[in-house]
């Protein structure tokens, strides 16, 4: 599109790029206003899980909208928020008693990280310090810009970030200088750990084994740190499990869910805690209560839509496509592997990922043209620098999963 007045995320609108219209999606695929059909490898930026319409959440969302639109949720409810709450106690820990709404991967952090510190002002106790892992991202609201990783995503406003305190990303055979630094970190009463569990996302899709994260889980309890999972990338699925946390066999004490939570029909969040996180803010004092909202939290068509989610976990066969996606992907990457030019092929789960060329970071200058070349072969990729990585819906076919591997393998002997 030309001459629009639409200011796009994560755009450097100098560069001229083309800004394709799309007009509908089905599946794993999208479709323009001059007729192409575009392979969407990326899951629209790691929130479609089930495919673009999945009929069964776009019924919930229809049935909804002729019910109930929208309605204040401070002092007030509705069965679809009842419903989701119910319905993720029981496929998630139930070590996590309670369901706290908001409307995005970040905020559901912001929460988090209120929750922990709200936590520690009701013991009286002075604790404030958040500990935070190398490399991480959590989102672009303030408090999330501080607990990822500084650099070129929030230089500009430094100014108003909070300290934080940063242990090493696990890196292999630099492990235990990431575990030393965390039981150093959390013996000086820091307040709380937040962590992307198994797969740094933003930061370049960095892997990292369940055995450290369920070991920097254990100096979190050993020391009374809370222990906060982002796993609002990681979450549905995405690492092979439900969530990232059971292949390390932990239970964080918040828990943060998004994208997959309504199959990435709409935009909904939450954030579940413990018992004692809920219990600390539980009083008849109100000046202890929970203060945090927004116009929209638990909305009913966007929970109503995270019902249907929930169903198709519950009634189809969404583990077995999950394990068929990650076997599929393996093939991918034992292409890739043998293709020159390209290097660090790894998976986790349904996620494949690979450096093209030398270097690593997301302003790497091979970034504009790997994201056109693919772009002119009907691929939706966003590499991450020169980090490519294919995380598709689970419904994607053979024939358009075996042309986005084969396209990252001709971007690397082209030389893109």
């Amino acid at each position: 599109m030309t001459d629009s007045p639409v200011w796009h995320p994560f755009t450097q609108h100098g560069l001229q790029e083309p800004i394709p219209l799309v007009t509908h999606a089905e599946g794993a695929a999208l479709h323009t206003a001059d007729g192409r059909r575009i392979i969407d490898g990326i899951s629209s930026w790691w929130v479609t899980t089930h495919g673009h319409g999945n009929p069964r959440i776009m019924q919930a969302i229809a049935d909804q909208t002729r019910r109930l639109d929208q309605i204040i949720f401070a002092g007030w409810t509705h069965q679809p928020a009842e419903d989701l709450a119910r319905g993720l106690l029981e496929i998630m820990p139930p070590e996590l008693t309670r369901v706290f709404f908001s409307d995005s991967g970040s905020t559901s952090v912001e929460v988090a990280l209120k929750m922990a510190l709200g936590y520690w002002h009701a013991q009286e106790t002075r604790r404030n310090r958040i500990i935070v892992l190398e490399h991480s991202y959590h989102g672009d609201t303030i408090g999330a810009m501080s607990v990822g990783a500084r650099g070129v995503f929030n230089q500009a406003y430094d100014a108003l970030l909070f300290d934080v305190v940063t242990v090493p990303f696990p890196a292999p055979g630099r492990e235990q200088g990431t575990l030393d630094a965390l039981e150093r970190a959390c013996a000086d009463d820091a307040a709380a750990f937040i962590v992307e569990p198994l797969v740094l996302g933003a930061g370049g899709m960095l892997f990292y084994p369940p055995e450290i994260l369920a070991r920097m889980h254990e100096i979190c309890r050993r020391h009374e740190t809370i222990f906060i999972a982002d796993e609002v990338m990681t979450g549905w699925g995405r690492t092979g499990t439900l969530l990232a946390c059971e292949q390390a066999g932990i239970v964080p004490d918040i828990l943060c869910l998004s994208k997959g939570l309504t199959g990435g029909a709409i935009p909904l969040a939450v954030t579940m805690a413990s018992e004692p996180i809920y219990q600390a803010h539980y009083s008849t004092d109100r000046a202890r209560m929970f203060f945090h909202s927004s116009s929209y939290t638990a909305n009913p068509i966007a929970c109503a839509a995270g019902n249907a989610n929930l169903a198709i976990w519950r009634e189809e066969p969404v583990r077995e496509r999950i394990a068929g996606l990650g076997e599929r992907q393996q093939a991918g990457l034992d292409l890739l592997a043998d293709t020159p030019g390209i290097v660090n092929t790894r998976r986790c789960g349904t996620i494949l990922a690979c450096e093209i060329g030398d270097g690593s970071g997301y302003m790497n200058a091979a970034a504009p043209s790997l994201l056109a070349f693919f772009r002119d072969r009907d691929l939706l990729l966003r590499p991450l620098g020169n980090t490519v990585y294919v995380m598709p819906p689970f419904c994607i076919g053979d024939d358009d999963l075996g042309l986005l591997h084969r396209a990252i393998a001709e971007a690397a002997s082209l030389g893109t």
